[in-house]
């Protein structure tokens, strides 16, 4: 099995598998205690979902994200970290994975979306600060955004 074949195996189906694996992220994401914006995120290698995650705060915390000004608490964690960090605590590599994620990385989760191997990131609402996407695509991460209510698909 190629490279290309592990990060895409679905071959001509992908497009309806990225759909239907953004659907699930974007369920994931209702997990999320966070009040102004819940994110989710799937890692899938090959054809098996390796981890998960959402936004929200360390483990052993209080369940709150924001403060009582409705500004996020500096120790939250974002999904895509999550997912990465709980990859990283079991058996499994995200080296030529896909990462499903509901709002498009930061800079800080890009960095590690590179540095944990993952090779696409798929997600369906751009964030209005891009630095992380155009950090992901010098580093040669395919990038893929979906609108799935307005049926958009678009290769970055």
């Amino acid at each position: 099995m190629s490279c290309n074949d592990s990060i895409k195996p679905y071959g001509e189906k992908q497009t309806a598998f990225d759909k239907r694996y953004i659907e699930m992220a974007l369920i994931w994401a209702r997990n999320s205690y966070c009040k102004r914006r819940q994110v989710g995120a799937l890692i899938v290698k090959g054809k098996m979902i390796i981890s998960d995650g959402y936004n929200g705060t360390p483990a052993g915390f209080e369940n709150v994200c924001e403060d009582e000004n409705n500004v996020t608490k500096p120790y939250v964690l974002h999904a895509e970290a999550n997912a990465i960090t709980k990859v990283a605590k079991s058996n499994n590599s995200s080296e030529n994975s896909t990462l499903y994620v509901t709002t498009s990385p930061c800079m800080e989760c890009s960095k590690l979306i590179i540095q944990s191997g993952i090779r696409r990131v798929v997600y369906c609402n751009k964030y209005r600060i891009t630095d992380g996407l155009e950090l992901l695509k010098r580093a040669g991460v395919e990038l893929v955004y979906i609108d799935p209510e307005k049926d958009i698909y678009e290769q970055q």
